[in-house]
């Protein structure tokens, strides 16, 4: 007996895999740049919806390769429920330790960066429950059918609960949750992991001693079994209720005062330096226009962005590479009067229009000082040539259009622009106006 008890240590081998494939699941979950306690968590619950089919699929192959030997636990005075008790007792040690590492490294590169929000321990506990219950249904599976395809069938049913729910309704809430990435401004309500931790540990429970029961046919049982299966109703009519997991969040902004105010959402705070780099230069450029602005706001999605009162809007969504691009065509955007340029009649114009675009993102530097025969700015051609979709004679004069525009010095383009704006934004430029 000492030697089949020995023979389950063999599971630990796999805490290593398990983690790995969790810190690989969640890293992925996480929304690029944004520091926070609801990213950490819903990248745990995103990591658990990875390995749960796996710890499913690990615990059912010990189990049926446990229950070969099944018949050397008869010869012992022990309950029939001690072995498999043990054994679920191991699984529990070896996916709660991968279950642990991964928390260590999304926690870990949370706890690192400036003011993460407030923490959902129930969450953290909620993830690591919905782990086991995998290893516990995986274990049970194995021990009812002992045969290596219910190995595989294990795996093939806990991947189809983990991934054929989509946010949106209440069975999504059900652990392994599947709540999808935070947007900023909004947070995990608190009654939700709650929920989730008592619908799982009732459910586990209720396994544990309903197969125990099968085993003992002890009476006390019965009324363990009843309360647990109570816990589950529970937590699942909290979870109906519920409907959804994410409320909006009331929360600050965190500044940059100088050269341009800039005001991020805090779990944004690392996008300051590349959103001062890249929005001062358009800030100096409409500074003599109607469409200037100094200070920039981070707005929750849903609500409106534009230019008022001198305050650019914008949405920040996440740090992808190039999210400071996005957040000047977003300011570009709003100096448009769209339904002018959405008129057939100013196609000429928003090529126009498109010449003085680039120059505005900083995409295509001008020249150090003019020349007598400036060479045109192709970048800035070709993009508005694709605009225009017009004649021949029209990209003819379109070219020399690019051609003056090129030869011109910064301070020339912004009087130009100071001049011609309500013509840039109404999209109804034409040559005359790059004399």
């Amino acid at each position: 007996m000492l030697r089949l008890d020995a023979r389950r240590i063999a599971p630990l081998v796999a805490v290593p895999s398990l983690a790995l494939v969790g810190v690989v699941a969640a890293w992925r979950a996480m929304t690029p740049g944004v520091a926070g306690w609801d990213n950490a968590l819903v990248a745990l619950t995103a990591s658990v919806r990875w390995t749960g089919p796996l710890a499913a699929m690990l615990a059912a192959w010990l189990a049926v390769r446990e229950h070969r030997l099944g018949y050397l636990r008869d010869l012992s005075a022990r309950s029939p429920a001690t072995g498999p008790l043990l054994d679920m007792l191991l699984l529990t040690h070896t996916v709660l330790l991968s279950y642990g590492v991964t928390a260590v490294a999304v926690i870990g590169e949370t706890a690192l960066t400036q003011r993460p929000g407030p923490a959902h321990p129930l969450g953290l506990l909620a993830g690591a429950l919905a782990l086991v219950l995998h290893a516990v249904v995986g274990y049970l599976a194995g021990r009812l059918l002992p045969y290596l395809p219910t190995v595989a069938a294990t795996g093939v049913v806990s991947g189809l609960w983990a991934g054929l729910r989509g946010p949106g309704s209440w069975a999504a809430l059900l652990p392994p949750a599947a709540i999808g990435r935070l947007e900023p401004f909004t947070t995990l309500h608190a009654a939700v992991p709650a929920a989730q931790l008592l619908w799982t540990a009732g459910l586990v429970a209720a396994l544990v001693t309903g197969y125990v029961w099968t085993l003992t046919r002890r009476r006390a049982l019965v009324v363990a079994l009843v309360c647990a299966l109570a816990a589950t109703a529970l937590g699942t009519h909290r979870l109906v209720s519920r409907q959804e997991a994410v409320v909006p969040a009331r929360v600050g902004h965190v500044c940059r005062q100088w050269p341009l105010t800039i005001c991020v959402h805090p779990a944004l705070a690392g996008a300051l330096p590349a959103l001062e780099t890249a929005l001062t230069p358009l800030a100096a450029r409409l500074g003599a226009t109607p469409g200037a602005f100094t200070r920039v706001v981070q707005r929750p999605d849903g609500e409106p962005t534009g230019i008022h009162g001198g305050v650019a809007f914008v949405h920040i969504p996440s740090l992808n590479p190039g999210f400071e691009r996005q957040v000047v065509r977003q300011i570009q955007t709003a100096l448009t009067d769209r339904r002018s340029c959405a008129d057939p009649r100013n196609a000429r114009g928003l090529a126009y229009r498109a010449l003085v675009d680039v120059w505005l993102r900083g995409e295509e530097a001008p020249p150090a000082a003019p020349s007598s025969s400036p060479k045109p700015a192709t970048g800035n051609l070709e993009r508005a040539s694709v605009a225009a979709s017009v004649s021949a004679p029209a990209v003819e004069r379109l070219t020399l259009a690019a051609q003056r525009f090129a030869g011109w010095d910064e301070a020339r383009r912004r009087a130009w622009l100071a001049e011609n704006y309500s013509a840039y934004r109404s999209c109804t430029l034409t040559l005359r106006h790059f004399r």
